[in-house]
């Protein structure tokens, strides 16, 4: 049975393998033959309340992008969590080692120290018993007073009572390095079982969050996103890759880096382009029409020519959020303040991670400008 300490890594995992037999479910959505849309009839009717629009987690056919996203997640954290408690037991295991060496090293040392007296004083009685005139009673019988027998026969005793003082000393230290020996191996043996059970978890949890990120690039295909365009990689829509991509500076993410949007030529950071295209399968749903974009990601070269083509109504290059992957500027409608889809977006970008910011309505006034808020989307 796992140990208590690895308990809580196994309600994860049994947690995550709920989730298993996503990689073989159907995506809810998928691509009309001979036209444009993305969304199937099938997967139209699906989804449920234009006033109260619903995830594609919430419709008959499976879990929506925004819960495989966030279930990806959760796994990866997993695994690094995980990963830091099989370190720590590590840790805590050579310590252990360490202490038992050095007990083990002070009992070599008091045997060593044992033998050192073990010898002289076995020579001495040896050399007392070999003598016939220190042992028996004759001796007490000779001529004289018989005091130099007496002496001898006391030394021999008392070397005796050394003798086994230092034989039961000599008992106690073996059965106490006796003792270590047994305990070593124990722990030896329990902390490899645990490190096993460990190691079992982490790569339980890393198959799951693999399968997981297959589903999810698997449906954002399904749903007509190009996900490998210019050769970028399955990985560019993984969103266990966030913390990879916030490495690089504002402006300079590389295309493996950026997952493409349903609209062609768009792309965002992964965890901000899943939740777009959930987001747009609502907004789809809605105005029988995908959401118009005319910007989403912005190299540092790209906000450089908008901020001196625009002056004042572009942010200093190098500090736009578009360079982070995280905004769109959006056309259809909801570039002007009080439209319908404006007043739509208001309502329910958040269910998606999707914020209007509060400067964008007045310094400068940008009602087409969106943003994805990290902290928003993983609480979803």
């Amino acid at each position: 049975m796992p140990s208590p300490r690895s308990a809580g890594l196994i309600v994860a995992v049994m947690a995550v393998s709920s989730v298993a037999a996503i990689s073989s479910a159907k995506s809810p959505v998928g691509v009309s033959p001979g036209t444009s849309d993305f969304v199937t009839v099938a997967a139209e009717t699906a989804i449920t309340g234009a006033s109260s629009p619903k995830t594609v987690a919430e419709t008959a056919a499976g879990p929506s992008l925004t819960q495989l996203r966030k279930q990806a997640q959760e796994a990866y954290k997993a695994i690094g969590d995980a990963s830091k408690q099989l370190d720590s037991r590590k840790k805590q295991f050579d310590s252990s080692q360490k202490k038992l060496a050095s007990k083990l090293k002070q009992l070599a040392k008091a045997n060593q120290e044992l033998s050192a007296m073990r010898k002289p004083l076995a020579d001495l009685v040896e050399s007392v018993y070999q003598n016939p005139s220190a042992s028996g009673l004759g001796p007490l019988f000779a001529q004289g007073d018989g005091t130099s027998t007496l002496r001898a026969m006391s030394d021999v005793d008392h070397l005796a009572v050394g003798r086994n003082k230092i034989l039961d000393d000599a008992a106690r230290l073996l059965k106490d390095k006796e003792r270590l020996a047994n305990e070593a191996q124990d722990l030896r043996s329990a902390n490899l079982l645990e490190e096993a059970q460990l190691d079992h978890q982490v790569d339980s949890l890393r198959t799951k969050s693999a399968d997981l990120v297959k589903s999810l690039t698997q449906t954002l295909s399904k749903m007509g996103v190009n996900v490998n365009q210019g050769h970028r990689g399955a990985g560019a829509c993984d969103p266990t890759r966030i913390s990879t991509a916030s490495q690089y500076p504002n402006g300079l993410l590389p295309k493996s880096s950026l997952c493409p949007l349903p609209q062609a030529g768009k792309e965002l950071r992964a965890d901000a382009a899943i939740a777009f295209a959930d987001l747009n399968l609502a907004y789809r749903k809605q105005f029988g029409r995908q959401m118009c974009v005319t910007d989403s990601y912005r190299s540092l070269a790209s906000q450089q020519a908008v901020y001196y083509s625009r002056p004042g109504f572009a942010a200093v290059p190098g500090r736009s959020n578009h360079g982070l992957g995280l905004a769109v500027d959006l056309c259809g409608g909801v570039q002007n303040s009080g439209s319908a889809p404006f007043n739509w977006l208001e309502s329910n970008s958040k269910r998606y991670g999707f914020i209007h910011p509060s400067w964008a309505y007045s310094n400068p006034f940008e009602p087409w400008h969106w943003e994805y808020d990290p902290k928003l989307g993983a609480g979803l």
